[in-house]
């Protein structure tokens, strides 16, 4: 498939989301109300869509690849994040687990419950 990737995720308020994705995550976000809100994230746009019942999804729906995994996190619970802990998942004080191949991930939930991730590969 040609073309450029698409993300989208669905809030229940686009102020809180603003908020969140703005002043929480730092993204730069273009106002498209009463719609979205849109950002351009390394190249990727990221729509973030009012929805009348946003659905949080048992898994990741969006993450991003950090190079200093303790930093990101340690920046964002500076900013309120609460990194989510998972049982038996042998997770660090900063809530980083290292998956058998080497990778480090730690998660977080928006607003809305959206489960989102930083990792460092």
């Amino acid at each position: 498939m040609e073309g450029r990737l698409m993300g989208f995720v669905g809030v229940s308020d686009l102020d809180a989301a603003e908020r969140f994705y703005g002043d929480v995550l730092g993204l730069e976000l273009a106002d498209e109300r009463p719609f979205a809100l849109v950002a351009d994230v390394d190249g990727t746009m990221l729509r973030i869509t009012e929805v009348p019942t946003p659905a949080a999804a048992p898994y990741t729906v969006l993450g991003w690849r950090v190079r200093d995994l303790a930093s990101a996190v340690d920046e964002l619970a500076g900013r309120g994040v609460e990194f989510t802990r998972y049982e038996g998942m042998g997770q660090d004080e900063r809530g980083i687990w290292t998956a058998p191949g080497g990778t480090r991930i730690a998660w977080f939930l928006d607003p809305d419950r959206n489960n989102l991730s930083l990792a460092e590969i």
